[in-house]
């Protein structure tokens, strides 16, 4: 992989190194001699289609954190800030890709066509998972940190075996490099030249903890010890990241194994709505990477080209309230589950066991009813 181009902005970052930015956080396009190739297909019109994506994947997660609030949720993981990270990363992909994400990417679920509906399932408690991992080649929702490296990883060497030119990724934050599953994926991935891709998201914090307290060095530094090439971009970046992510996938493709991008962005809002970030992080740390935000730097860029007018201002409007207001229906629309169906999915074949607490469990339900409805 190529040493990216130190620009000025990059001094905000934690640990501080270079690392790719084509698009400044005051909307300026910066030539890069490496990586304009790989997005030299992205003329205006493109350029607002992601500039929507990213309104409206945070338009979206707006919803949800109100829905939450008002008790229709029971968590939600925001990912207020990281909207190029997600949007750069997902439009990279083809449909026969495969996904592994962490909880967070429900910006890349909607690159990959998940329903509304299905967003919600899990946060609302209605489901054990979302969707159909079959459906939009994207596993579900993974909450143990770091596991869905593993998947991708092996996924990845099915697909070598399958001898197509198909890619996997897995989604993580800067928190899940310390753990042991990410390491030994790319283990795994090395070894055997996988075609997957490690994107770490480091927003900066895992939970109260800064990424200082695990990284004394760019995370990106850790890969080429595992004989994997590593790329740091400016996660904020809708561009950058594209272009990165690309630049990987053509290694997978051709058979050159696996790369890790460290997406250097920031979590505006809390890890999850259960969280209160004012306990442990300082206001002032929030309003430098307010400055770096990744929908307002594409705007000054459009408007620097006289595409960011009236019509569209207005279209993008109309089209984040119109994903809003999807999301909420479907959410409050959304059917209680069985009660039982908790006991359907946990093994593929019948188990007198759990035939055993499936019917414990019932007579415990029967207990509420009244008399006259009890079985």
């Amino acid at each position: 992989m190529h040493t990216p181009v130190r620009h000025p902005e990059n001094s905000g970052s934690s640990p501080t190194d270079p690392y790719i930015q084509l698009v400044t956080p005051d909307g300026i396009r910066v030539p890069d001699p490496i990586y304009d190739r790989w997005v030299d297909d992205i003329d205006g019109a493109r350029l607002r289609e992601l500039y929507l994506d990213m309104a409206v994947i945070r338009r979206i997660d707006t919803e949800a954190t109100a829905l939450q609030r008002q008790g229709e949720l029971g968590l939600w993981p925001p990912l207020l800030g990281q909207e190029a990270s997600q949007i750069g990363s997902g439009r990279a992909l083809r449909p026969s890709d495969f996904v592994f994400s962490s909880y967070r990417e429900n910006g890349v679920a909607y690159c990959r066509g998940v329903g509304m509906e299905d967003l919600m399932r899990v946060w609302r408690g209605n489901a054990a998972a979302g969707w159909d991992p079959y459906a939009v080649n994207m596993a579900p929702t993974q909450v143990i940190i770091g596991a869905q490296a593993l998947h991708a990883a092996g996924f990845a060497m099915g697909i070598t075996r399958d001898g197509t030119d198909d890619a996997a990724i897995s989604y993580f934050g800067d928190g899940a490099t310390s753990q042991g599953d990410v390491n030994e994926a790319m283990v795994f991935a090395a070894s055997y030249s996988s075609p997957v891709i490690f994107f770490c998201t480091n927003n900066q914090w895992a939970i109260s903890e800064p990424v200082t307290l695990q990284a004394q060095v760019p995370i990106a530094n850790r890969a080429p010890g595992f004989g994997i090439p590593s790329t740091r971009v400016d996660g904020n970046d809708v561009l950058a990241v594209m272009a990165a992510t690309r630049e990987a996938l053509e290694r997978a493709r051709s058979g050159h194994g696996p790369t890790f991008i460290e997406a250097v962005t920031y979590r505006m809002g809390p890890h999850t709505t259960a969280d209160d970030p004012t306990r442990y992080r300082d206001a002032a740390e929030l309003d430098d990477w307010k400055a770096k935000d990744p929908l307002t730097r594409i705007e000054a860029l459009l408007t620097q080209m006289g595409l960011f007018g009236a019509d569209f201002t207005a279209d993008v409007a109309a089209k984040t309230d119109a994903a809003a207001a999807e999301l909420r229906a479907a959410c409050l629309g959304m059917p209680d589950p069985v009660p039982a169906d908790v006991f359907a999915h946990v093994y593929s074949e019948p188990n007198s066991w759990l035939d055993r607490q499936q019917e414990q469990y019932s007579r415990y339900l029967n207990g509420f009813a009244p008399e006259e409805n009890r079985a």
